[in-house]
């Protein structure tokens, strides 16, 4: 019954949308409307619209608030490690096997649409990261914490609303997803090196528990170090493999177009496919929405001291996911020929991608990339979930503890394990997550909206925006002594 019940949410949220009360069998080509899809795609343009087009408007600022990003406090992480922290969660599996999977079921014209549900996506992570700083707490160490459920609490004043989402990230990001993250660096290494999993899963329960051992702080310095590096390395291994086929690329860019809006043989089916796999693999990848990246930008003393700023910050998250790690591999993929109709799994599809550009060294590298990807994943959802801690005042030694037992348990259990049932549940506590967050940051938008006009009109004045309490009108109150004076972040 709870498989059925699982299966039932997971078809509602990410698969049949509401056409599982009246699907037509007769009729396999049905395009369907997932409700998650269609609620993110919504919330795209409705703070796109609300906030003034910003991502387009300030497209340059988002990269210029970057300076001074690595100052940090005694109470918060930098802005800097703040942004690789959720970098870490997000560049995974989505960024490698997820993209080929848009184009081996959507062709390349699922691309284009992957485009643009980032660009929409930029609106929506900014908005969530702002409410994510602004309800902001401090917790038994005095270090800054935050997330959803502390804004769902504060802001709304629905404690069990608060509750259930953080019941669902434990079960999503603090156990099951670092499972899967590791079942997916054991299973490559086991089919480049045979390397038997439990082998590799103590490796990685070593190397991880070193690092959480620490709380957020080892992390965020861990993502400093490792994020650049990983998305150095991969975009000049793209862009060299680019300018190698370099007179491949004005056809392969002109396929990408055209496919995107069904000019080609296939027509209206193929447009179908190419918009309702790049938007899910778009979604999936970049998380904007699902409330995980405001609890990275919660933790953050933000510069310049404004909630706003670590919008901007997330909001270059987004851009640097999809438009630029997501645009690699498919490029790669795309200039050896892949297409739709593929009849392999995505990881397979990049890799044999990899491997007609590079040889042998491509499948080797594939398999580097996805274990590290996947590694970092892991480590950063520890911090996510460590974060909702202090919701259920379990933010101490004893609670810790307990929490990083557990999660490290998961971890080698999931390094061996056949795992479609423990997925099926990741993917309902995710869907979940992603529809209290929507439905909460768009009950928010006159809070959302006038914190971001505070900003706008002090960066405009051309004054350093500083935020303190009563400067705007916010929903709920922040916790005091957060933003009562100009030295809260020391």
């Amino acid at each position: 019954m709870i498989h059925d019940v699982v299966s039932f949410i997971n078809d509602l949220l990410w698969n049949r949308g509401l056409s599982v009360f009246w699907e037509d069998k007769n009729n396999p080509d049905t395009i369907y409307l997932p409700i998650l899809a269609v609620m993110l795609v919504v919330a795209g343009f409705w703070f796109t619209y609300r906030l003034g087009f910003l991502q387009f408007r300030h497209f340059g600022h988002m990269f210029s608030i970057m300076k001074g990003s690595t100052q940090s406090t005694k109470s918060g992480i930098s802005s800097f490690q703040a942004l690789c922290t959720s970098l870490s969660a997000r560049v995974g599996t989505g960024n490698l096997a997820g993209v080929a999977v848009a184009i081996s079921l959507g062709g390349s014209g699922a691309i284009f649409w992957m485009w643009v549900i980032a660009l929409l996506g930029m609106a929506t992570g900014f908005a969530e990261s702002v409410l994510g700083q602004l309800y902001k707490v401090r917790d038994v160490n005095g270090e800054f914490r935050g997330g959803p459920a502390y804004y769902i609490q504060q802001g709304i004043n629905k404690r069990w609303l608060a509750i259930l989402f953080s019941l669902c990230l434990f079960m999503g990001y603090g156990f099951i997803f670092s499972a899967v993250q590791a079942n997916t660096i054991t299973d490559a290494l086991n089919h480049a090196y045979q390397i038997p999993t439990h082998y590799s899963g103590l490796v990685i329960i070593v190397m991880a528990a070193l690092i959480v051992v620490g709380g957020l702080r080892a992390i965020a310095r861990f993502a400093e170090w490792i994020v650049p590096f990983m998305a150095v390395t991969y975009v000049s291994v793209a862009l060299i493999i680019t300018l190698i086929n370099i007179d491949l690329v004005p056809a392969m860019l002109y396929d990408i177009i055209t496919s995107a809006f069904g000019l080609q043989e296939a027509g209206a089916g193929a447009l179908g496919a190419a918009i309702k796999n790049g938007i899910q693999r778009g979604l999936y990848s970049n998380e904007a929405g699902s409330g995980s990246v405001p609890h990275a930008a919660a933790s953050a003393a933000p510069h310049p001291n404004h909630p706003v700023s670590q919008g901007y910050v997330q909001m270059l998250g987004v851009f640097i996911d999809t438009m630029i790690l997501c645009t690699c591999t498919a490029v790669v993929i795309l200039l050896a020929g892949g297409s739709s109709g593929e009849q392999m799994e995505g990881i397979r599809l990049t890799q044999t991608a990899m491997s007609s550009h590079l040889g042998d060294y491509g499948g080797d590298f594939v398999a580097a990339a996805i274990s590290l990807f996947a590694f970092t994943s892991v480590v950063a959802n520890y911090a996510y979930g460590e974060s909702n801690l202090h919701m259920f005042k379990l933010d101490n030694k004893m609670g810790r503890a307990i929490y990083t037992l557990g999660y490290l348990a998961m971890i080698y259990w999931g390094s061996s394990a056949s795992l479609p049932k423990v997925w099926a549940m990741a993917d309902m506590a995710l869907g979940l997550m992603t529809v209290i967050n929507i439905i909460a940051i768009v009950i928010m938008t006159p809070t959302i909206v006038s914190i971001s006009q505070d900003y706008f009109k002090k960066h405009k004045a051309g004054k350093l925006p500083e935020y303190q309490t009563g400067d705007c009108e916010i929903q709920g109150t922040t916790e005091k002594g957060i933003w009562d004076n100009e030295k809260n972040q020391s």
